[in-house]
């Protein structure tokens, strides 16, 4: 009965419109948890892709070999340094754990630059005479620390193990796109084409571009920052600068995460009494480590995307705070594609204001 009533044209439309509203959203729902470790996979390929095509070469083309070769590559240069980093950060933690007890043990005298500083200087003296007075004082007050932030804490470690399988479903897929990444861009080039036309390859030149460049300009700067810091470390007396740079490169990734590397360093160089090592590192991390993560890394990313330096300041920055680590990408991305649309719309406005100069 229902089939043989008649339907009106805007009516078939939108239930059609209705359908596959539905559909996406459903869509949307499945693949949700998987759209961040995609985009990375996505960047990982790409920035991968001249060595996928000498991998290929060398096998003669075997794309899915080619694929599996190029990742277990890349996965090996993620992966290993992040666990040698976890494996040998946690004895050197131990390790730094018992220097402090010895120190405590001996009374030290908190160094008088620390008296007078403004608000925390009443503070470090009265938690540093508890500290000394009583040898057991650090372990009770990191135990009792412990206790207070349990939640805290679990909810850090469920992020660090959310991170570590987003980063293996990140790797997984960056296999798929090795090697069906050709095949899907040009699918989806076409239709991108068929909807906004030609212009998509501007658009789809400033995404690629920009991807590039940042990526480049993220571990430039970390690699740098990571050297810089661990000569500081060495100047400065501090054990283990390998391991304390490397480790600087690794938290460089996130925007202006240095000084919690070498200004935690500074500070414990001058409260054990090492005024001046403290305060040089202080000062080489301001001049030298920071001014790479700040001017550095948006001067090239500024220079290879023909991008104003104020935008790649923003997009980094923006992006961060709107889509968490992988913004990085994401937000020059987007204001890369903005401005190709602001400067194509201007050009073709001066193309119609001027038509006898084509």
């Amino acid at each position: 009965m229902l089939a043989d009533l008649p339907i009106t044209p805007w009516f078939r439309n939108a239930l059609v419109a209705a359908v596959m509203l539905g559909v996406l959203s459903l869509t949307y729902m499945v693949l949700q948890p998987f759209i961040v470790p995609s985009i990375w996979a996505a960047i990982l390929a790409y920035v991968s892709w001249p060595l996928h095509i000498r991998v290929s070469r060398i096998i003669r083309r075997r794309q899915t070999l080619a694929a599996l070769v190029t990742t277990l590559m890349i996965s090996t240069l993620i992966v290993a340094p992040i666990g040698w980093l976890a494996f040998t950060f946690q004895d050197e933690v131990v390790k730094g754990y018992h220097e402090v007890e010895q120190l405590l043990a001996t009374k030290p005298a908190l160094p008088p630059a620390l008296h007078d500083l403004p608000l925390a200087g009443p503070w470090l003296i009265e938690r540093w005479a508890e500290l000394t007075a009583d040898p057991t004082a650090l372990k009770t007050s990191l135990q009792q620390w412990l206790n207070n932030s349990a939640n805290e804490l679990s909810v850090v470690v469920g992020g660090v193990g959310r991170n570590v399988a987003k980063l293996f479903i990140a790797l997984f897929a960056m296999f798929f796109f090795l090697r069906d990444g050709a095949r899907f861009f040009s699918q989806f080039r076409s239709v991108l084409e068929g909807i906004l036309g030609p212009r998509v390859r501007d658009y789809l030149s400033a995404i690629g571009d920009t991807t590039q460049a940042v990526v480049y300009a993220l571990v430039l700067a970390a690699v740098v920052q990571g050297i810089a810091s661990g000569i500081g470390y060495w100047a400065a007396g501090i054990s283990a600068p390998v391991l304390l740079g490397a480790l600087t490169a690794l938290v460089a990734l996130i925007p202006f995460g240095t000084p919690l590397i070498w200004g935690s360093l500074s500070l414990w160089l001058v409260v054990t009494g090492h005024l001046a090592a403290g305060l040089g590192l202080a000062a080489w991390g301001i001049v030298v480590v920071s001014w790479v993560d700040n001017v550095v890394r948006p001067l090239v990313i500024s220079n290879a995307t023909q991008m104003p330096l104020i935008l790649v300041v923003f997009g980094v920055l923006g992006g961060v705070l709107a889509f968490g680590l992988v913004g990085l990408f994401i937000g020059p991305v987007v204001l890369a594609v903005s401005l190709a649309i602001w400067r194509e719309w201007l050009e073709h406005r001066r193309s119609s204001q001027n038509p006898k100069s084509q």
